[in-house]
This record gives structure tokens, sequence and C-alpha cells, in this order.
């Protein structure tokens, strides 16, 4: 006989959490060319901008782990999910670029920290159901992104000003965060995670399971950072699109990875993970040489959708992977992956804005390509990893 589901306000709340996790990155994605006309940046100061952000997410990413197993990862979505959303409304309001600065090595900790803890309930709610979870989650984020990302064009269209739009978002989505946090599940069974006096030293095999992980997030979050904070301003600058039209490119990328994503559980039960792997970096790999070679907008905002399906269950599989590591506490193995993850996610779209300064934003892009049919290459790696616990448990049975 099946086990019944283990808290279910618990669940939604975690989708709560997701979807504005996605919400508040896609405003930011949305406002990404406001920011960069308010301030008088070119792309080298914009990719600086963001590599500040991922400073700061390095630095709560090292400090998760150790945060979540001391208060749990309801306390710490609370606090941090709640930051992170009033913050987007400060973007317009820095007095200098320094400022800015400041306040994306800010953003990115309260971002990093975040997406942690409600990963971390992701992956204990998912051992409790005994059922795949984690990509149905991470779709509730792309479904937030495209949300964001139309509801922002829509305020770009109708007029708003972006002060009054980031601090509408701002407010909507910090009251979304504090509610849902008060149903996710009780600190005991996500602080006892990560003791919070520290955890055993890994041994050598371990850690390199975290490694090769950690390596394939990162390869595909570069390329999924690459179209939130790239993939708007190529359409306006490389294509010549409006932006209430050029910020449909985050809504097409979101929208695809959030139908893949729900899709994904099911997957999840079905495949093995490396012929889902390649099978899925591979079509991101096509999909985004698409985008790069058509001249026309309408076949571009088709091409970011398939990038989006292409990469939908990439991060899924593997910080799910990350939560299974033998002898490794979900909490910590997470925080592991998710420090390289955001390693690529952060430091790429930086690598990106430079190298379009170099050459052109097209040919910068092609590193989406190249970093997809690397992953696709080492996608066997991901189940030899975690031992071939990829696959998302199934229900036990009396």
């Amino acid at each position: 006989m099946t086990h019944a589901p283990f808290h279910p306000a618990a669940r939604w709340a975690a989708r709560t959490q997701f979807f504005c996790s996605g919400f508040i990155f896609a405003t930011w994605g949305v406002h990404i060319p406001t920011v960069k006309a308010h301030y008088a940046i070119d792309e080298a100061g914009l990719g600086l901008a963001m590599l500040a952000a991922g400073f700061g997410a390095l630095f709560g990413i090292s400090r998760a782990g150790r945060w979540i197993g001391r208060f749990g990862a309801a306390r710490m979505a609370l606090v941090t999910g709640g930051v992170y959303a009033l913050m987007i409304a400060l973007l317009t309001h820095m007095p200098s670029y320094t400022g800015l600065l400041a306040l994306l090595v800010a953003f990115g900790l309260t971002t990093s920290v975040f997406d942690v803890a409600i990963n971390t309930e992701a992956s204990q709610l998912e051992r409790l159901d005994g059922r795949p979870l984690m990509s149905g989650m991470h779709g509730m984020f792309s479904l937030g992104g495209m949300a964001g990302a139309v509801s922002g064009g829509a305020a770009l269209a109708a007029g708003l000003a972006p002060a009054w739009h980031l601090a509408l978002v701002a407010g909507v989505m910090a009251v979304a965060v504090v509610a849902a946090a008060r149903w996710m599940l009780p600190a005991a069974l996500t602080a006892s995670e990560t003791p919070a006096g520290g955890a055993p030293r890994l041994s050598g095999s371990r850690r390199t399971a975290l490694l090769v992980l950690g390596v394939l997030a990162a390869l595909g979050l570069v390329a999924e950072g690459a179209m939130y904070d790239w993939s708007v301003l190529y359409l306006q600058q490389e294509l010549g699109s409006p932006q209430q039209q050029a910020a449909l490119a985050y809504a097409s990328f979101s929208a695809a990875m959030a139908a893949a994503r729900f899709g994904g559980d099911a997957l999840r039960a079905r495949l093995a993970p490396a012929p889902l792997l390649r099978a899925s970096a591979l079509l991101a790999a096509a999909s985004m040489t698409l985008v790069l070679l058509t001249p026309s907008p309408w076949v571009a905002l088709a091409g970011f959708a398939g990038v989006g399906i292409g990469f939908a269950n990439v991060v899924p599989v593997l910080f799910a992977a990350a939560a299974q590591v033998p002898g490794v506490e979900p909490a910590r193995g997470i925080a592991a992956v998710s420090a390289a993850a955001y390693l690529g996610f952060m430091a790429g779209p930086p690598v990106i804005g430079f190298l379009a300064r170099a050459s052109s934003l097209t040919a910068a892009l092609a590193v989406v390509v190249l970093f997809a049919m690397a992953l696709a290459v080492a996608a066997p790696r991901a189940a030899r990893a975690a031992g071939g616990g990829t696959r998302a448990p199934v229900p036990s049975a009396d």
C-alpha cells in the first residue's frame, strides 16, 4: 500500500517560494536595459554589475548549509526571500554605479541562500512523499519567470514608470514569500540536515562526486543565466526589437522551460538521467544555434523556447542527484553543487558581457552552444557521480 503524501500545505508553500523566486528574477531580467540606461553603463559595466551579484552569491552559498543547519529552511527562506524581494525596488534608486554594485552584492547573497533553502525543502519533501517533485518545483520557478516577464513587458507597454513597477513587484512578492514560509516544513526536519556544529570532512570519492555534479550544473547554468540576463538585450540590440517585444524573449524561454519541467518529474521517473541530460543538452544547442543564425525576432523567440525546453530538467536532475550522494546530507550536497552552479550562473553572464564588448553579443552568446555541447558529452558522469541515484524516488509500499 502506498503511503499518503506528507504535508500537502508544505508542498504548496515550496511551490509558492519557487514561483516568487522566478518572478523576482524575471523582473530583474526585464529591467536590465532600464538599469543599463539609468546608470549610463556599457556591456562591460553591466557585466561587472552581474559579477558583483555573483560574488555575493558565492559568499552566501558558502554559508547557506551552515545557516540552514542552524535555523532551518523555513526561517532562512522567510528572511532571505523577504529581503531579496524588497531589494528589487532599489534597482533605480542607488545614488551611483558604485551603490548599484553594493546592492547587487547583497542581492546575490540573499538570492543564493534563499535558493538553497527552498531546494533543501524540495529535496526533503521529495524524500518524505516518496515521489518525484523537484522538476515540478523548478517548473514553478520558470512559471514565475514567465509571469514576471509578461507582466513586466505589459507594464512597460502601458507606460508604467520602472520605479513604480519595481516597487509594486517588491511589495507583492515580499508578502507572498513571508506568508508561504509559515507553511513550510518544521525546522527540525531541515535544520537537522546540516548540523550547526559543522559536518565531518567528506571522503575523496564524495568530494569528486559533488565536484562532477557541480561542474555539470555550472555548464547548464552558464547557459541558463545567459538567457535570463542577455536574451532581452539580444532581441532589442541585435535584432532591433522594441523593448516590449524583447521582453518576450525571456517569457518564451521561461514558458517553455516551465512546461517541460512540469513534465520532467514523469520523465525522471521513467528515464535514466544520462540519456535525458544528453538529449536535453543537444536540443538546447540546436535551438541556440537557430537563435544566433536567424534575422527574424519571431524565429528567435521560437529558438529561445527550444533552449528553455532543452535546459528545463538539467538543474532538477543534478540537484536531486546532489541530495542523493551516499553519505552526504542533502542540504550539504545541494549547497556544494549550488556553489559551482552559481559560479556558472553568476559569472557566466559577465563573461558574455566582456566577450560582447570585444566582439558582438551574437558571437558571445555562442558560448551557450559550446557549453550545451559539453554538457551533452559529459552527461553520463552525472549518474556515475551519484552512484546511479539520480532518478527520483518511487513511492514505497507496505
